[in-house]
């Protein structure tokens, strides 16, 4: 199971270059908090931002997976210019957050 032996976490320069820090916390709090130990994670997994009424919601998916999704809703305001879509990538305990240009 991918995402849960984690040795270190970075965030990709797609990634830093186009969202704030607090957006990619969310990621990692949605990992941790809500995603290990309820769900058999695959090493790629998908997070989509979504514009809740001007806040942020991210849903969660995986490719092998499509009937499983979860939207988690935060306090931040949702910016429109920001890309849609990230991943989170376990390399043997390197967790990265990348874009999808870069996966």
């Amino acid at each position: 199971m991918a995402f849960t032996n984690t040795l270190s976490r970075y965030a990709s320069f797609g990634t830093i270059q186009t969202i704030p820090g607090e957006v990619i916390d969310c990621f990692w709090y949605i990992i941790d908090n809500n995603l290990k130990g309820v769900f058999v994670l695959e090493a790629t997994i998908n997070f989509e931002l979504l514009n809740n009424h001007g806040a942020l919601s991210v849903r969660f998916s995986q490719d092998d997976d499509p009937e499983t999704a979860v939207v988690i809703d935060f306090n931040y305001k949702f910016e429109s210019n920001w890309p849609r879509l990230f991943h989170a990538v376990d390399n043997m305990g390197r967790e990265t957050i990348m874009t999808p240009m870069e996966l």
